[in-house]
């Protein structure tokens, strides 16, 4: 039987979801050498060393940072795929949960795209084996709609995140917001996969 978390426990919790979160922004304002634990930790209101009570130093945190965003990408999109019933509305719907996650998450996709080479060599490596497991997930999606080369379904799925993923980088956050974004993501991103 496991015991409820207390009230501190709790409080842990959040403040290591909050520099997780200002963290990620950060890195994405300033990039990872341009930022500092007193920064991250000012901008939870705590002192740059009691970031320490959380994460080991910078490189951890933003080992924590890129792994959880590449859990949550292989968890969400597994729910997806296994929650949808047909192959065409499988596929769409793993469209529409990564084209959702590159709009509401477009700090961390930044810092991804800039700081990977920051990472320790483990958390690279958890970071890569997430990121495979991902791919395989949208190859088996896309495979009963394509009779091609194992390596051509691949090709389309990373062509596929190369363009939504660029959305961070080639939009203004009010764009990102906005629902018409959506829609042409969904579409250029079936496009991109079907042509």
């Amino acid at each position: 039987m496991t015991t409820p978390p207390t009230a501190r426990d709790r409080a842990k919790a959040e403040r290591a979801d909050s520099l997780l979160h200002e963290a990620a922004r950060l890195f994405a304002e300033r990039g990872y050498s341009g930022v500092s634990l007193e920064d991250i930790g000012s901008a939870v209101g705590v002192s740059g060393p009691a970031v320490y009570r959380h994460f080991a130093g910078k490189q951890a945190l933003l080992g924590a940072v890129l792994v959880k965003v590449s859990e949550d990408l292989v968890s969400g999109g597994s729910r997806v795929a296994e929650s949808s019933w047909g192959d065409e509305e499988r596929m769409l719907a793993l469209i529409g949960f990564h084209v959702d996650f590159a709009l509401t998450h477009a700090d961390v996709i930044r810092v991804q795209d800039r700081d990977l080479a920051h990472l320790s060599d483990a958390d690279r490596a958890e970071v890569r084996r997430l990121q495979r497991i991902y791919i395989d997930l949208w190859i088996s999606a896309l495979a009963p709609l394509h009779d091609v080369p194992a390596d051509e379904l691949r090709l389309r799925v990373q062509a596929c995140f190369g363009l939504i993923n660029s959305t961070p980088h080639s939009t203004r956050s009010a764009a990102r917001s906005n629902k018409s974004t959506t829609t042409i993501l969904t579409a250029m991103a079936r496009a991109a996969l079907t042509s």
